[in-house]
């Protein structure tokens, strides 16, 4: 095999996509996905190359120092994509400390293990993917980009923030090659349905209630999952690319209630439902601590140095993923049973 490469969370939702990707457009790499399964990461979601030469899982959690160093130690890694990461900014609000032990203390130890590989691979290279999240919220103008300080406002975007200095600072003090790209939200096949856009397919679909924070004029820059892995694949193999920071974004805002209302239009149509009727399932519901008012990205410095590019609309990828979810009921329904049943019950009827 040419190189060996670990992606972190490679059964969640970007992850999966990433691994496939990486999977079958490189046959002479040898791909390893670690994973812990948790509550969102699903082997069913790599059941297209689970039999494919080139690809490997292990189970295993980043904050068990010894299964990481054992990992390590059997495939002798050329570089790590990681993307394993707790993210749901209310479930931090709720249990800080597994954000913490995950985000945190993961990431230094997968750091701590690439930087013993730098004994007998100089090259190696540590791809840390982080959020937006990381810089905070913006007023009604302006854009993030490379150089935007950090401003944390969550549990769980103070410690993505915090993942990322140590990223650097393992770069400066151990010489570790690095690249840390910040993405907006990512939508598209497979994604847990406890994000915004796939939780409210999955009610459309039900007749369930549409909740919604504060009076929904929160904003968000959407990003296509594809797009986004593409934009991995380009920045990793690209040696312009080291030591360096990417802002990753579609260029693509939307009010939340702005986008739940299209979404109902778009579902009426394909559920073949009078429109307006799906509208009537929205329910305002108390706001979430320290939500953010508005995010978005400015990839320019992404596009101009390498050329990159969202490949398609918003409306175009809303209406795949759409597609997708109604044509997966079975996937949505196992993935929604047991505990986030129960974690949505906390989380959102309290609140209406």
């Amino acid at each position: 095999m040419k190189k060996t490469i670990f992606i972190t969370g490679g059964a969640g939702f970007i992850g999966s996509h990433l691994v496939k990707r990486f999977v079958k457009n490189y046959p002479d790499y040898q791909i390893v996905n670690i994973d812990a399964l948790t509550y969102a990461g699903n082997l069913e979601n790599l059941q297209s190359i689970e039999n494919y030469p080139n690809y490997h899982f292990r189970k295993i959690n980043i904050v068990e120092w010894n299964e990481i160093k054992k990992i390590f130690d059997e495939f002798q890694p050329d570089a790590i994509i990681h993307l394993a990461a707790e993210s749901h900014v209310d479930r931090s609000i709720e249990s800080p400390m597994n954000f913490v032990m995950t985000n945190v203390v993961g990431t230094v130890n997968l750091l701590n293990a690439a930087v013993l590989q730098l004994q007998n691979k100089p090259d190696f290279l540590f791809y840390h993917v982080s959020t937006d999240e990381v810089f905070g919220s913006l007023g009604e103008t302006g854009f993030f980009n490379e150089q935007t300080p950090y401003n944390p406002q969550s549990p769980y975007s103070a410690s993505k923030a915090a993942s990322d200095h140590f990223v650097r600072a393992y770069g400066n003090t151990y010489k570790l090659p690095y690249i840390i790209s910040n993405c907006s939200n990512n939508y598209g096949p497979y994604q847990f349905p406890e994000k915004l856009i796939p939780l409210m397919i999955y009610r459309i679909l039900k007749n369930e209630t549409l909740p919604v924070y504060g009076q929904g004029l929160n904003i968000r820059d959407w990003l296509w999952v594809e797009d986004h892995v593409a934009a991995i694949d380009l920045i990793f193999h690209s040696e312009k690319a080291r030591n360096q920071t990417f802002t990753i974004g579609g260029k693509n805002e939307w009010r939340n209630i702005d986008l739940v209302q299209l979404l109902c239009d778009l579902m009426d149509k394909k559920l073949n439902r009078p429109q307006g009727t799906s509208r009537k399932l929205i329910t305002f519901v108390k706001d979430r601590a320290g939500h953010d008012l508005r995010y978005a990205i400015d990839p320019s410095h992404l596009e101009n140095t390498l050329g990159w590019k969202p490949s398609i609309t918003f409306e175009e990828g809303l209406s795949q993923t759409i597609d997708w979810y109604l044509s997966n009921p079975d996937w949505v329904e196992r993935v929604t049973s047991g505990e986030y049943q129960h974690y949505f019950e906390r989380q959102y009827k309290n609140r209406v």
